[in-house]
C-alpha cells in the first residue's frame, strides 16, 4: 500500500507502515482515544467546521500567562496605558497573520505542521527545527503551569503550588491523550467561559476606585520599549505556527478553504490575546509587579478566587494542545530514522507524558524567577522561529502553491524533497546569524542594538531576509519542476487499533 498522495508514489517509493492491530484501510476507528498521529488524514475521516478554529485559538490565548504578557509593557519597557496597548495591538496583528497562514496547509496536504515542513528542509534538515519546537512546547508548558499554580495556590492555599502545578499537568495530559476531538471541544466550552471572565474582569476595572485613573496617568514611552512590545506580541502569536496546521488537517479540503482558515484562525488568536493583554497592561501599571495578586484588590477576594480556578480550565485546553503537539514532534523526529514505523496508543501515550514530566520539572525549577526567565525565553523563540516561519509560507505560497507530493514527507531519504534541502538550511543558518547583531537579551546585546539604545530588530531581520532569499533560490530549482497535488490525500495510514 502506498503512502498518501493524491497522485502515484513513484517518486517516493514509501510503502505505508502498518501498527499492530490496525484497522483495515476506508474503516475509520470510533475509539475515544484518537488512533493517527503523523499520518496523512484520508478525506473520508476529514470532518470539522473552519469557523471551530475561532474557539480553539480564542481559548488558547485567554489565560494568566497572557495577561501577565501584558503586564510586561509597563514593567519590562515601560510603556504607559496607550503606547502598551498600541503595541500589544500591533504586535499582534501582524504575527498573527503570519501564524494564521499556516492553517490552510492542514486541509490541503492532511498532515501535522512540522511532517510539511520536510518539503522545505528535506526529511533530516527539518530534524532542528523540530527539536527545537519540542523545548518550545515545554517552555509553554512550564509557564502556564507556573501561573496557574500560583494563582490556584491563592485560591486553594491548602494544597501548595507544587501540588496545583501536578494536578493541573495531568488534567492537560488527558486531554491530550484523548486527543483532536476533545482538544476542540474543550476549546469551545473554554470559549464561553472566558469571554464571561474577561467581561466581569473589565467591569470591575472600570468600577474600582482608583484603578483606571493610575492607568490612564501612565504616559511612559521609549522607542526601544515600543519595538521590543510589538516583538512579543508578534512572538506570541509565531510561536502557534509550528503548530497551527495540527488542528486543521482533519477539516475536508473542498470545505475548509484558505479564507475561511485563515480569519477564523487569525480573529480567534489576536482577540484571544489581545484583550488579556490590555487587562495585563492595566493591571502591571495599578497594582505593581504583581497583575495576578492585583486581581484579589480588582474583585475582590471571593469573586478573585472563583476567576483564578476558572483560568486553570483555560490552562489545561492550552497545556493539552502544547502536550499534543509535543508528542506529534516526538513521533516526527523518531520517524525520520525509522520511516515504516508509527506508534500504537500505549507508545503514544507514553510521549506525551514525557514532555509532561519535562515541562513539570521547568516549572518546579523557575517557579521563582518566573517573568525575567519567560521574557528572556520568549526571545531566543523568536530568533529560531521567525526565520522558519517565513521559509515556510515563502514556500508554501509563493514557490509550490500549495502543491507537494505528501508521499515524499513519509519516504526513506525524503522521497522529491531529499533529507537536506541544503539552500533552504542554508538561509536559515544565514538568517539566524544575521539576527545575531541585532538581538537584545539580559545576556547579550548585539553591536547594532546596542547603537540602537537596545532596540531589538531581530525580528525584523529574520522575517524579511529568509523571505526573500529563499524565494530568490527556490523559485529558479523548482522552475518547470511539475508537484504532486494533494489537495485530498488517499488513505494513508489505518488509524491505530494497538
Amino acid at each position: 500500500m502506498d503512502h498518501p498522495a493524491s497522485g502515484p508514489a513513484d517518486s517516493a517509493g514509501a510503502e505505508a507502515p502498518r501498527p499492530a492491530g490496525a484497522a483495515a484501510p476506508g474503516a475509520p476507528d470510533r475509539r475515544l482515544v484518537e488512533g493517527r498521529t503523523i499520518d496523512a488524514v484520508p478525506e473520508d475521516e476529514r470532518h470539522g467546521r473552519p469557523r471551530d478554529l475561532f474557539a480553539v485559538w480564542f481559548a488558547a490565548n485567554i489565560s494568566p500567562l497572557t495577561i501577565v504578557s501584558g503586564t510586561i509593557a509597563p514593567l519590562v519597557f515601560g510603556l504607559g496605558l496607550w503606547p502598551g496597548i498600541a503595541a500589544v495591538t500591533l504586535g499582534n496583528l501582524l504575527g498573527g497573520f503570519l501564524m494564521a497562514l499556516h492553517a490552510a496547509q492542514g486541509p490541503r496536504l492532511g498532515v501535522p505542521q512540522m511532517i510539511q515542513s520536510r518539503g522545505q528542509f528535506g526529511s533530516h534538515g527539518s530534524l532542528l527545527v523540530t527539536l527545537v519546537v519540542v523545548f518550545m512546547y515545554a517552555g509553554w508548558f512550564a509557564s502556564n503551569l507556573v501561573i496557574a499554580g500560583q494563582a490556584l495556590h491563592r485560591s486553594v492555599p491548602a494544597v501548595d503550588i507544587s501540588g496545583w502545578l501536578v494536578l493541573c499537568g495531568l488534567a492537560g495530559l488527558v486531554v491530550a491523550v484523548v486527543g483532536y476531538d476533545l482538544i476542540h471541544r474543550v476549546g469551545r466550552w473554554a470559549t464561553v467561559l472566558t469571554l464571561s471572565l474577561l467581561a466581569l474582569c473589565a467591569v470591575r476595572v472600570f468600577m474600582t476606585p482608583g484603578v483606571l485613573e493610575r492607568a490612564m496617568n501612565a504616559t511612559g514611552f521609549t522607542v526601544s520599549g515600543f519595538v521590543g512590545m510589538t516583538a512579543i506580541g508578534i512572538l506570541l502569536q509565531i510561536t502557534y505556527a509550528p503548530y497551527v496546521s495540527d488542528y486543521t488537517r482533519y477539516m475536508p479540503a473542498h470545505t475548509a478553504s484558505r479564507r475561511s482558515t485563515l480569519w477564523f484562525t487569525y480573529w480567534g488568536s489576536v482577540l484571544g490575546s489581545v484583550l488579556p493583554m490590555f487587562l495585563g497592561i492595566v493591571m502591571g501599571i495599578a497594582v505593581a509587579d504583581d497583575a495576578i495578586a492585583g486581581l484579589d484588590t480588582v474583585l475582590g477576594g471571593t469573586l478573585s478566587a472563583v476567576v483564578l480556578c476558572s483560568f486553570a480550565v483555560i490552562v489545561v485546553h492550552v497545556n493539552s494542545m502544547n502536550l499534543y503537539g509535543t508528542s506529534l514532534c516526538l513521533i516526527t523526529a523518531a520517524q525520520t530514522f525509522r520511516h515504516r514505523w508509527l506508534p500504537g496508543r500505549p507508545v503514544r501515550t507514553a510521549l506525551i507524558a514525557a514532555p509532561l514530566a519535562l515541562g513539570l520539572t521547568l516549572a518546579l525549577a523557575f517557579q521563582d524567577t518566573f517573568l525575567a526567565s519567560y521574557t528572556d525565553f520568549l526571545a531566543i523563540l523568536q530568533y529560531v522561529l521567525i526565520p522558519w516561519t517565513a521559509i515556510n509560507l515563502v514556500d508554501f505560497y509563493l514557490v509550490r502553491r500549495g502543491h507537494y507530493d505528501v508521499a515524499s514527507f513519509f519516504a526513506p531519504g525524503g522521497g522529491v524533497y531529499g533529507r537536506v534541502n541544503g539552500p533552504a538550511v542554508l538561509v536559515y543558518a544565514v538568517s539566524f546569524a544575521l539576527e545575531v547583531p541585532f538581538m537584545h537579551t539580559s545576556a547579550y546585546t548585539g553591536p547594532v542594538a546596542a547603537a540602537l539604545g537596545g532596540i531589538d530588530l531581530s525580528w525584523a531581520v529574520g522575517l524579511l531576509i529568509p523571505s526573500v532569499a529563499y524565494w530568490l533560490i527556490a523559485r529558479r530549482r523548482t522552475a518547470g519542476v511539475p508537484h504532486s497535488t494533494a489537495t485530498a490525500p488517499a488513505p494513508a495510514l489505518p488509524q491505530e487499533g494497538s
